[in-house]
């Protein structure tokens, strides 16, 4: 099922299960994009907080989350004290 198709039946509440499923495929999807999209800015040169105001969220917050699934070969901005 294509990911349009995979929003279709999230948004849909005619099937509570299939709907629920489906949510559940979406948000293995969005955490898969979004370590993807943290690896792209970090090789960009993009320091953890500035990832982290993308996201929305605390530095801490995304460190905690990313800094060891990371690809490991990515040079990671230290932070200035």
């Amino acid at each position: 099922m294509e990911s349009p198709d995979v929003a279709q039946v999230a948004a849909d509440t005619s099937d509570p299960r299939a709907g629920l499923r489906a949510v559940a495929s979406l948000r293995v999807l969005a955490d898969a994009l979004e370590l993807r999209q943290v690896e792209a800015g970090l090789r960009a040169g993009m320091s953890w907080q500035q990832v982290a105001d993308a996201l929305g969220v605390s530095r801490q917050a995304v460190h905690k989350k990313y800094a060891k699934r990371i690809d490991q070969t990515i040079p990671v901005p230290r932070r200035q004290s």
